[in-house]
């Protein structure tokens, strides 16, 4: 017998939550049924023990989380599965054996599991809100709500392929300057752990006078030599911290303010956090999502802090009655004015979601001509950078030389 957290909602419409033994999840699910209950959620006592007894662990898998290529590939397979009639623990099992992602494949395993013993598929995924995010699972919801659970899906994968596509084009114009500024500092590592040394010592065999930059290179290059272990750790370091800042979500206020104050890349993080804005508001409506709450999921599936404040407040007040365009023309500084316009065009005919959905494409086309020609004003920019640093370190290393030419004659 294990001791189950549970939550559970009655035929009136009331929620109970609360903890009880049962031997798995589905008697767990009888147990309530008898009382007049139905569950909703559940995780066992030992359960949640695991998920909070490595907080590092928890860093390490919301750090490194399931692609998106992976979660679209089930996406798109169960819907085919759903549409030719197959059940949804089947579905879901045999897409847990095709799907590469070691986690990803035991929480498919585990939704199978749990679908079997009669929860939700929407309540199960609740368990992982790391994994599956509110926008799924609202859009799953109310699919199973109205028992159009299909074409949730549907738009689920077209959601997922717009924003899969809208992340490869900036990785993709980005990737050019990465690898050309991976490599210099690849480079200059191996210079500063073999080039540098051999020239210190013929330099002080030689006693020659050093300049400040010739001594500070050759103390840079002590240390990563004598204190190699160190200096990897620093390095690891680094990347993780700022993978873990790129994905932050909360307490990034500061970060949010000074990326939009940046030149170019301000444009682009509006642009970006707009598409991903209008795209998001635009599948909830058609996925049956009322506004209020659409505006509230939408909140949360932005990273800037700005834009998820103007989402919570602009749901406030579409619910005390005022128009979605209205609230929105009070951020002028997040919005193009275009945004409220054909919003409120939308809003007169009536055609809302589709309106939002052409501003999202647009947008996002915005979004990948602004950041190519980012990658196009960055590459001379390093070449000029890389060249700047080369000729430093030229320079430190010939002057020695020249000041001992010239102790000869």
């Amino acid at each position: 017998m294990s001791q189950y957290f549970y939550k559970a909602k009655n035929l009136q419409g009331g929620e109970e939550s609360g903890a009880m033994e049962a031997a798995n999840q589905g008697e767990l699910a009888k147990a309530l049924h008898q009382k007049g209950y139905f569950l909703l959620s559940a995780e066992s006592k030992d359960a949640a023990k695991k998920l909070t007894a490595s907080p590092f662990g928890n860093f390490l898998s919301g750090i490194f989380g399931v692609p998106l290529p992976e979660k679209l590939f089930f996406t798109r397979n169960l819907a085919i599965m759903v549409k030719t009639g197959v059940s949804l623990p089947r579905a879901i099992n045999i897409l847990s054996q095709q799907v590469k992602n070691g986690k990803f494949k035991r929480i498919l395993t585990q939704l199978s599991q749990d679908i079997t013993e009669g929860r939700l598929l929407s309540a199960c995924m609740a368990s992982y809100p790391s994994v599956f995010s509110t926008l799924y699972q609202e859009t799953l919801k109310v699919g199973e709500e109205t028992g159009k659970l299909e074409d949730a899906l549907a738009v689920l994968e077209q959601q997922m392929e717009r924003e899969h596509k809208l992340k490869s084009d900036i990785s993709s114009a980005m990737l050019y300057p990465a690898v050309v500024l991976g490599m210099a500092v690849m480079i200059g590592v191996v210079m500063f752990i073999f080039a540098v040394p051999k020239l210190k010592t013929t330099f002080t065999e030689m006693n020659v006078a050093l300049p400040f930059t010739t001594r500070a290179i050759f103390i840079f290059a002590d240390f990563l030599t004598k204190h190699w272990l160190l200096s990897l750790l620093i390095l690891v370091v680094l990347i993780i911290g700022s993978l873990a800042l790129v994905r932050a979500r909360s307490g990034s206020r500061l970060r949010s303010a000074i990326v939009l104050r940046i030149p170019v890349i301000g444009k682009i993080a509006k642009t970006t956090n707009t598409a991903l804005a209008l795209r998001t508001i635009s599948s909830l409506l058609e996925a049956g999502v009322p506004i209020v709450r659409s505006l509230q999921v939408a909140s949360g599936s932005l990273r800037n802090f700005y834009f998820q404040q103007s989402l919570k407040e602009i749901s406030v007040a579409v619910e005390k009655g005022i128009k979605m365009s209205q609230a929105i023309s009070s951020y002028p500084k997040l919005y193009a004015s275009t945004v409220f316009h054909m919003m409120e065009v939308g809003e007169e005919t009536g055609e809302t979601p589709d309106v939002l959905k052409k501003l999202a494409n647009f947008y996002e086309d915005e979004v990948t001509a602004d950041t190519q020609r980012l990658a196009a004003l960055i590459e001379p920019a390093l070449i000029v950078f890389i060249g700047g640093v080369v000729g430093f370190f030229a320079m430190s290393m010939m002057q020695p030389m020249f000041n001992m030419m010239s102790s000869v004659k």
